[in-house]
């Protein structure tokens, strides 16, 4: 008897360890959330005495216990590994923004290409600066009735670093210069370009500093994409070159898709790299082009993209330069007895299309006064300003995607009563006609270039013919 009661006892245990874990398991509902993980189940208590069935069917109930117990524990184990994994994950998902927030306001990039130099750039884009190099080496030979002479040197070495700060649109360049022939006779400085330009109004971009005055389309065209070895001799004499000032400008004004454009130019007048008090100036100067075709790069003087459809900029400029004491107006001698007045007028053209490129342009500066007088240790001297016109006409043919083949006319008059030694260049020089072959390596920022020129004037006795091989290299 006291073993049956036993198996009672255990049989009416287990039936309350049955229900208590059955109540015990989450709802389907509730286990899809996620919770703390459950508390494991407090001790069965003691049951009442009750009756129960045959003997043989506690073993069966005694299993299904354990079973549901070992579910129970699985359940407890999956839950808790859940839970972890998903707070494993917030805290990755945490850490990787606060990251990208930290790379966003701090992180840099840098980059860099062949002809492009190297490019630092913060990553929120409120910084940029790019640094290039670029070097000519070229040589000259000369042929005259008299004599044959071989010149073979570095043609010039620049170093330029632009960018922007705080904005994309707040910009700057600086431009440092050291071949021989970069340096003026009374200025040691190498600066060429230093400006800095907020371009962020479509109709009023703003740039002050030392630039490129906005006078003749063929002095502004970048150097490097020249077609020929040098700028033209009417550019060379008549163009106002560098000066320090303030210019407004709009590349495409009004917004009709870069078909008008304009530059006004306030500046100091006596060039690039002037020290000292000065009485003269100002300059001023005003620019307008039309685009009829629409917007193009008309700042270089081939066409090695291939114009799918044809191209055409024409631009007009005037200027005025008060009392300035450079012998051609914004360069060359300083004068030390007097300055004059400067009259400036330019027109320009440029075409492209198919490989295909002309550039023709005419310029024109005049003095208010053809000479000063003064003396030196007490010998008299005189001073000469340089009044005179002159004009181009040049063009190339893409023949492949790295040949290209230009020639050029060219040719300058001197004023009547102006400095002799502008004449003499004329009567000797005046007339310039000759031709070129370019290979573009990588574009216009490595190329070798060699052209031919037949230079003459009134006395073709004193004609000269020069070859010269280049090569341009921007890194």
């Amino acid at each position: 008897m006291k073993s049956i009661n036993g198996k009672k006892s255990h049989t009416v245990r287990a039936a309350a360890a049955l229900s208590l874990v059955v109540a015990a398991l989450p709802s389907q509902a509730s286990a899809q959330q996620p919770a703390a993980p459950p508390q494991a189940p407090a001790p069965l208590p003691a049951p009442a005495p009750q009756e129960t069935g045959a003997a043989a069917g506690v073993e069966p109930l005694s299993r299904r216990v354990a079973e549901l117990e070992q579910q129970q524990r699985g359940l407890i184990e999956r839950l808790e590994a859940e839970r972890k994994a998903a707070a494993e994950e917030r805290a990755s998902a945490e850490k990787q923004q606060a990251e990208a927030a930290k790379d966003k306001g701090s992180g840099v990039k840098v980059t860099a290409a062949p002809g492009k130099g190297f490019t630092v750039k913060t990553a929120d884009d409120k910084f940029s600066s790019t640094i290039r190099a670029r070097v000519q080496l070229r040589e000259t030979i000369t042929h005259t009735a008299e004599d044959d002479t071989n010149e073979i040197n570095v043609k010039t070495v620049r170093l330029t670093t632009s960018g922007h700060v705080l904005s994309p649109d707040l910009k700057y360049t600086v431009q440092l210069a050291f071949g021989g022939n970069d340096f003026e006779k009374d200025s040691p400085s190498p600066v060429f370009d230093a400006f800095v330009e907020y371009t962020g109004i479509r109709d009023l971009n703003v740039r002050v500093g030392q630039f490129f005055v906005p006078f003749d389309r063929a002095r502004t065209t970048r150097e490097f994409t020249l077609q020929l070895v040098d700028r033209q001799i009417a550019v060379r004499e008549f163009t106002l070159d560098r000066d320090v000032g303030l210019m407004l400008s709009s590349p495409d004004l009004f917004g009709l898709g870069g078909k008008l454009s304009y530059n006004l130019f306030v500046g100091g007048g006596e060039g690039r790299n002037r020290f000292g008090g000065q009485k003269h100036g100002p300059l001023a100067v005003a620019r307008l082009a039309v685009r009829p075709f629409g917007a193009f790069d008309d700042d270089q003087e081939g066409d090695l993209s291939r114009e799918a459809k044809p191209r055409l900029a024409v631009g007009v400029a005037g200027a005025y330069n008060h009392q300035t004491n450079r012998q051609n107006s914004t360069y060359g001698t300083t004068l030390a007895h007097g300055a004059a007045d400067y009259l400036h007028g330019a027109a320009d053209l440029v075409f492209k299309y198919a490989g295909f490129s002309l550039s023709a342009e005419a310029v024109v500066r005049h003095a208010e006064r053809d000479s000063f007088e003064g003396e030196v240790d007490g010998a008299p001297v005189r001073e000469w300003t340089r009044s005179g016109y002159g004009y181009f006409v040049q063009s190339g043919f893409l023949l492949t995607e790295r040949v290209e083949v230009a020639a050029r006319w060219d040719q300058i008059f001197a004023e009547r009563g102006t400095d002799p030694k502008l004449v003499d260049l004329v009567d000797t020089q005046g007339k310039q006609v000759g031709g070129g072959l370019n290979y573009y390596v990588n574009g216009y920022a490595l190329k070798i270039q060699g052209d031919y020129f037949y230079i003459f004037g009134k006395d073709t006795a004193e004609a000269r013919h020069v070859g010269r091989l280049q090569l341009d290299a921007t890194f």
